[in-house]
């Protein structure tokens, strides 16, 4: 999550408690609705993985990559073998690889370790007084602080399609939340995450982040750190880890997203489409879940309320625990010139970016936006309005990617 810091406002009322009981109901049953992963004599998911899918198999020591991955290495200059042993380390800013078609992620079987997982750091920015305070004309008052509650475990049982992305930057190993979301052109078979733009790329100034994986189901009995140093990594990443083989995010991202959020704050959002480290299924039937995405763009008042999911890591969160929010949404503002986005009541911190917000339609939780930015007081969070440039992101990652 980004951090934003604005002007003192009066303070919006809380919703009332029955109201959030509703949409984190809808959500559990969304959830538990097709327990396909789930063993039911030992109510854990099933862990077992298929013969390794040809794109992370090794021969003789060398990676082997699809042959359009590998063209786009080539055609980079990027050896795999050396990116393997650690060449993606090179932050050289003038190889930085940014443009939309640049994404190159290719699999390093083992990587993501648990003890790596842990390491891995908020992705957590400042933006300047002015920037948030700069379209306050059009934005509610500040909402009233909603405190974060701990999700119930297992968490494949009652927030399946809630997961962490993890991720190499500049400064290290790097985490995000995301929220696996249902590919219309691919029933039944998605491998399609949402998540914010910031968890895959760096805007203006930077390029594509590096490693990109995402793990549904982390900590899925909600362990503490003590506890998970003996963790098998089973504990840890349920479902196994499911590399990104292409991400999108939007042009605004790219070129107007920046430390401070920038232009691109209101377009921050991505849809990766994954592959299993191990295993062969898609990742909806290996999960058992998937949520439709609403790209209706509803006002704040249509929307009536909305919740956050995600894996806070800042202080006072380590990371390790999924977490929720519901509140009524509000409107805010960074710019007359740039969309509202909606902000809601929340205390969970950096971690949660890319996280997924709810709301009940047509008795059925849907994804509505992702937790992008908030204030250095944890107060709220703010996320953006998916509407046909979302939609039209999402339909050409679907239609050009899905099938693979």
């Amino acid at each position: 999550m980004r951090s934003t810091r604005t002007p003192a406002a009066p303070k919006r009322g809380r919703r009332s408690a029955p109201a959030a009981a509703v949409l984190v109901a809808a959500l559990a049953l969304t959830a538990t609705a097709c327990g396909g992963s789930a063993d039911p004599a030992s109510d854990k998911p099933d862990a077992t993985a298929s013969p390794a899918s040809p794109a992370a198999a090794n021969d003789g020591g060398k990676v082997q990559l699809p042959a359009d991955l590998a063209g786009k290495l080539k055609e980079h200059g990027i050896d795999v073998d050396r990116w393997k042993d650690g060449g993606w380390k090179d932050w050289d800013k003038d190889t930085w690889l940014s443009e939309a078609k640049d994404f190159v992620n290719p699999v390093i079987e083992g990587l993501w370790k648990p003890d790596r997982m842990r390491s891995a750091q908020e992705a957590n920015k400042t933006v300047t007084t002015k920037d948030a305070s700069a379209g306050q004309g059009v934005s509610d008052p500040d909402p009233a602080p909603v405190r974060a509650q701990a999700e119930k475990t297992p968490y494949h049982r009652n927030a399946a399609p809630v997961g962490k992305v993890f991720f190499d930057s500049p400064d290290g190993p790097a985490v995000c939340s995301g929220t696996v979301i249902k590919d219309v052109n691919h029933p039944g078979k998605s491998n399609l995450v949402w998540t914010a733009g910031h968890c895959v790329h760096a805007g203006g100034n930077g390029g594509w982040y590096r490693n990109i994986v995402f793990v549904p189901a982390y900590n899925d009995l909600g362990k503490s750190e003590a506890e998970l140093s003996n963790a098998n990594p089973a504990e840890i990443a349920p479902y196994g880890n499911w590399w990104a083989d292409w991400a999108s995010t939007s042009n605004q991202w790219i070129q107007g997203g920046s430390e401070t959020g920038g232009d691109g704050a209101a377009y921050d959002y991505a849809v990766l489409h994954v592959k299993p480290e191990q295993g062969a299924k898609s990742l909806e039937e290996t999960v058992g879940a998937a949520l439709d995405v609403d790209f209706s763009a509803p006002s704040a008042a249509e929307a009536a309320k909305m919740g956050a999911w995600g894996y806070p890591a800042a202080p006072p969160y380590n990371g390790l625990k999924m977490f929720k929010c519901v509140d009524v949404p509000g409107r805010f503002s960074l710019s007359p010139a740039l969309p509202t986005m909606y902000r809601i009541g929340c205390t969970m911190t950096g971690g949660s970016s890319g996280g997924g917000w709810f709301r009940v339609l047509n008795g059925k939780s849907v994804l509505v936006s992702n937790t992008s930015i908030g204030p250095a007081d944890n107060s709220w969070l703010a996320g953006p309005q998916l509407g046909r440039d979302a939609e039209a992101l999402y339909q050409n990652m679907s239609k050009t990617y899905g099938g693979r």
